[in-house]
């Protein structure tokens, strides 16, 4: 939703968050509760760089279509566990 300025008869001034649909042009004020009148603001469009909308972008269209991996996870050991060990306290454990 957007965010409104408004500036009381006192000179204190506040955001407000409305619907655009339900923006008043008059809203109390936080602070003394005089009549706070509304006031033209720019608004607050491009505050990100394009590397921060292109990773909402990625993170929006992985709901529905996630990206396939078809190698091994980076960092991850490619070498498998080994099963059996040569240490003799381990021959007396069960097996499973």
């Amino acid at each position: 939703m957007p965010r409104y300025e408004f500036r009381c008869t006192a000179g204190h001034t506040f955001d407000a968050i409305y619907a655009m649909a339900d923006v008043p042009d008059r809203s109390p004020c936080t602070e003394c509760g005089a009549d706070a009148s509304r006031r033209p603001t720019a608004p607050h469009l491009g505050r990100t760089g394009s590397a921060a909308f292109g990773l909402i972008d990625r993170a929006a269209r992985s709901a529905d279509a996630p990206e396939v991996v078809s190698g091994a996870i980076p960092g991850a050991s490619s070498r498998r566990p080994t099963r059996y060990t040569d240490n003799p306290a381990h021959q007396k454990l069960p097996r499973l």
